[in-house]
Formats: structure tokens, sequence, C-alpha cells
């Protein structure tokens, strides 16, 4: 291994505290915005934190985060599932574009919209779950990981009762530390097996679900997207609408409580909700890896040329602070307007999933300030702790009282 190599840092980096961010993304914006770093594989990557610079690499439709090139980076020392390399759901070029297409006739607004009223009853019924066994409770468990995983079962149209199994298939699906090759092997064999028998049965006995639609709709492409493009997309909303989803709400309510003044801000004005929800996107420390990119020919970053066979990994959260983009980044504004965060991806790969994971938001939210204004947190703020081993970023507990 070269001295160069040897040098870089460890990625992901330490944090002062589970909602603060590492001290290098400042110095390297500022300082080597094209970074070496090293990952869980013990391979290199460079990493990208300015915005100009994140936002360019994921607009550009060349570059996938399939890393299936034998000259691709690892990510970790197993693979995790699929996530971000082959295991014969990935699709790419012209296939992939067919597939977001199908998706986006599937996965419309108007379904999203529809299921508010749902998603809503939902989180009421889990919060009144919280009251009955209050006055403190952890937030993370009693609403956070619930209330997503029951929203997906209903868009895929499988049984609640198998939302434990979808919590598991989804930490396997991310796993960067957490679990060993054998145990990933078995739940996603599994995951594939319970998926294929779910869209066996749907295609015998249609229902109003995502599924179903997108039977209907591959059966009008003529086998040009195969049933394995339905597993990924059962795949996709899982480590999209759930893990990141059901991460993101304890995240939320944590930014919000750890300066109480925020909370009260929204209890005295909830017109702010949407643009509150957006700022903690932006400003959210622990969203994770990032987004691996395969460069596949050669480009020009921030006066850097990468050469043709780089791994590349933006930043997204690091993107977001960058003070060119955002004015006083380093604080949070819930009244900041435009927010033109890049939490969601950018380009041709940017999550499809996004209008469902803000209506989650705002929704969980409005429940949560309409039934407890007096919500706190149960522990100083700097007492969280950060789930480890995973792609995403979360909290183990989000102690709270009221």
């Amino acid at each position: 291994m070269s001295d160069t190599s040897q040098q870089a840092p460890h990625y992901p980096f330490p944090v002062p505290s589970a909602l603060e961010p590492p001290q290098e993304w400042t110095q390297l914006r500022e300082g080597c915005p094209v970074a070496p770093i090293r990952l869980a594989s013990g391979d290199e990557a460079l990493l990208l934190t300015r915005y100009a610079d994140v936002k360019q690499l994921l607009s550009d439709p060349r570059f996938t985060h399939h890393l299936v090139a034998d000259d691709a980076a690892n990510i970790t020392a197993n693979e995790s599932g699929g996530v971000f390399g082959g295991d014969g759901t990935s699709v790419k070029g012209d296939a992939h574009r067919e597939w977001r297409k199908l998706i986006g006739k599937a996965f419309t607004a108007k379904r999203v919209l529809a299921m508010q009223p749902r998603i809503e009853a939902m989180a009421e019924h889990l919060v009144d779950e919280m009251i009955k066994q209050g006055p403190t409770a952890d937030l993370a468990a009693g609403l956070g990981f619930p209330l997503p995983v029951q929203v997906i079962c209903e868009l895929l149209g499988v049984p609640d009762s198998d939302r434990d199994k979808f919590s598991y298939w989804s930490d396997t699906l991310l796993s960067l530390t957490k679990f060993t090759q054998d145990e990933i092997d078995a739940a996603q064999a599994e995951f594939a097996e319970y998926m294929r028998a779910h869209v066996a049965a749907k295609r015998a006995e249609p229902g109003d679900d995502l599924i179903s639609e997108l039977i209907s709709l591959i059966g009008a492409l003529d086998g040009r997207v195969t049933e394995e493009v339905t597993l990924m997309t059962a795949k996709g909303l899982l480590v999209a609408g759930h893990e990141t989803t059901a991460n993101m709400i304890g995240k939320m309510v944590a930014m919000l409580l750890s300066d109480r003044t925020r909370w009260e801000q929204l209890v005295a004005d909830p017109a702010l909700i949407r643009p509150a929800v957006e700022e903690c996107l932006r400003y959210d420390a622990n969203f994770g890896f990032g987004i691996p990119r395969y460069i596949s020919e050669e480009v020009e970053i921030a006066d850097t040329t990468l050469p043709k066979g780089t791994t590349v990994v933006c930043s997204l959260s690091a993107a977001n602070r960058d003070e060119h983009e955002f004015e006083h980044a380093a604080d949070m504004d819930l009244t900041r307007s435009p927010n033109p965060h890049l939490i969601f991806g950018a380009g041709p790969y940017a999550c499809l999933g996004q209008s469902l994971a803000r209506t989650e938001l705002q929704t969980v939210l409005k429940v949560l300030l309409d039934r407890l204004p007096t919500l706190e947190l149960a522990v100083p703020s700097d007492a969280l702790k950060r789930r480890e081993g995973l792609i995403v970023g979360g909290l183990q507990q989000v102690p709270v009282k009221w």
C-alpha cells in the first residue's frame, strides 16, 4: 500500500457528539475538497465535501452508485445486500431510466397524498401508546421506527404482522460492519424469497398497493422490465422509505429539542412545520455514509482531474453545511427559504421516495406538536448515542418526557 493510502484518514470520521458534525468537514471544504479516505473495507476512495462539487457529480448521469467494476472500491468488508453493488437486482443505463420511469408512474405524488390521512392516523395511534405508558418514552422505539415500517408495509401491500422481519432485512441491507456476511446472505435470501412469493400472490389477486400497480405496469412493458425489478423496487423502498426516515424522525425531534427555543417556535407557529423539516434535513450531521459514485470516465472536479476507475464518496451532510451555498450554514434556521439542500441527492438518481419521506416527517411533527407541546429531551443532548455499523446514520435512543 502506498504512503498516500496509509495516511488517508478512516471514513466515516469520528464525531464530538451524536448531533454534531466531525471537525474534518470544515477543514476539507476549505483546504482539501477532493480528499483521500480509507473505507471500512480498507480500500481507498476520494471524499467530496463542497456543495457545488457534490451537486455536479450527483447530477452527472454517466456515474452511478452501482460499484460493480473490478477496480471500484469496496465500501465494506462484506457485501451489504446489494445497496452499493450488483447482486442481480441492480440496473444501469437505459434499464435504470426505464425503471425510474416505471416507478414514477406508480409512485406518484397523488398516491403519497392519498396516504397522508393513514400516516397521520398511524402516528396518532403510536403517540397514544406513548402517552399511555408515559410520561417518559424512547421516541425512536415508540414512534420513529414503527411508523415508517407500517407505512412501507401498507405501500407494498404486506401484512403489518411482518414488519419486524422488514426491520431486520432493512438493517442487513444497510450493514457497514454490524452483521457478518453469513447473516447478510441469509437475510437477503429470505427477503428475496418472501418478496417473490408476495409478487406471485399479488399477480394472482391484485390489491390497491404499489406492488400490484407495478405488476400491471410491468405487464404492459412486454417483459422489458422483469420481476427482478419489482424485487429491487421493494428493496429500494425498504432502504429509503423505512430505515432513513425512521432514523430521521428521531434525529429531527432531537435536533429541535436540543435547543428547546426551536420547539417553542414551532408550538407558537405551526406554519413553520414545512420549512422546519427541510432545515432539519439540511442540518442533519448524522446522515450516514454518503453517496458513492464510480467514475467510469475521466472527469474534472474542483480543478482536480479524477481518472477513470476512481470511487468517490459524496458527503451530502458536509455539502449542506457549505457557507458558499447557505448563509450562516452552521446555524439552524427554521425559517430558511429557499433551502436547496442535497439530502435526497440530485440529478437522474435523486431519491424517488422523497415526497413520502417529507410527508411522514411533516405529519409526525404536526402530531407531536399538537399532542405533546411540552415535549423535551429526558437526557442532555450530548448524552445521545449514535447507531453504529450501518450505512445510514441514526440515534440508538431518543429519551423524551412531557
